[in-house]
């Protein structure tokens, strides 16, 4: 809804103004501004394109000069059209409902149900481009003023994803921040059709799968719930992974997750609810100072059957009592 206002915010200026200005192109966007611009080029005087054509060496390029006038006539306005922007973005979108609605009549995914059923391990995220970058953002505490670096690149042959910065708990110096030192990559939440939230479903598997490596330092592992709730914008799920020098597996059962909020350690504990998951984090912030780096080929889940644990973590009826009615 908000881009169909400021298309038609646009439209309106556009009637309203026989010739765009400056003021205008906030409305009209960037690529008309960029595209308008280049349609206004300053026209040859008649007294040096007829100079100019006098010379026989420079007749290619005055008759290039001549079709590059006839274009940029000053009579003429660029054709833009707002009604078929809107058209399309409303096509791509429902496009992409009858892309979900079809998947989800075949089955979970899109892939039928024996197979969705049968299936032990699944790669939900690997680093092969730069659109494999663009599902994931990256943070430190330069938002409360520290000085910590992080970024995020593709490795070498375009077969992983480098995860690399310096690190500093240095406190801002803004009279009410103690503590600092922190950095983290984050998963972009799935969208769908018309930017809805989107999840993933994980209850058929139990364990986190992990190929990764880095340069010694404990890495928290974050698994965000998708929710509705303004309250639990801040729960999460971690687990602490410690990285060795090789490309070791990490395996992480899901059982293992603790609960946590505004980054405590809560005395109510729960399980994770696996199917819905919003998004996943890395998160460092060891208090150790330097530079670091971690690097990922993949993230995925799969089904050990040998893990029978459900959960790690004691409870006891004054604590939850919902778990012992």
């Amino acid at each position: 809804m908000a881009l169909v206002h400021k298309l038609l915010r646009g439209t309106y200026f556009l009637r309203k103004f026989s010739k765009p200005t400056s003021a205008l192109y906030p409305f009209l966007g960037i690529r008309f501004a960029e595209y308008s611009s280049s349609l206004q080029k300053p026209v040859a005087s008649p007294g040096k394109a007829s100079s100019q054509r006098k010379t026989e060496g420079d007749l290619q390029g005055d008759h290039q000069k001549e079709v590059a006038l006839d274009i940029t006539s000053s009579e003429e306005k660029p054709d833009v059209s707002f009604d078929k922007a809107i058209r399309d973005e409303a096509i791509y979108h429902f496009r992409l409902l009858k892309d979900e609605i079809v998947d989800h009549w075949r089955g979970p995914e899109g892939h039928p149900l024996h197979e969705v059923l049968l299936e032990q391990a699944k790669v939900v995220w690997q680093f092969r481009g730069k659109e494999d970058l663009d599902k994931w953002t990256v943070t430190s505490d330069k938002t409360i003023g520290g000085r910590s670096e992080v970024f995020l690149k593709m490795g070498k042959n375009n077969q992983s994803a480098l995860l690399y910065g310096t690190l500093s708990s240095e406190a801002p110096q803004d009279g009410e921040s103690t503590r600092s030192g922190y950095c983290a990559m984050i998963s972009r939440i799935p969208r769908g059709a018309f930017e809805r939230k989107m999840s993933y479903d994980w209850s058929q598997f139990n364990t986190l799968y992990l190929r990764v490596r880095g340069d010694g330092r404990p890495w928290m592992v974050n698994i965000k719930e998708d929710t509705d709730f303004f309250q639990r914008t801040n729960q999460m799920y971690s687990y602490f992974m410690f990285t060795r020098g090789g490309p070791y597996w990490q395996e992480i059962p899901f059982s293992k997750f603790f609960f946590s909020n505004r980054g405590r350690i809560r005395d109510v504990q729960h399980e994770l609810p696996l199917d819905k998951i919003s998004s996943i984090g890395f998160t460092l912030a060891d208090k150790v100072d330097g530079p670091f780096f971690l690097e990922i080929d993949f993230i995925g889940v799969f089904t050990d059957p040998a893990h029978t644990e459900e959960f790690a973590y004691e409870n006891s009826p004054e604590l939850n009592p919902r778990l012992f009615k």
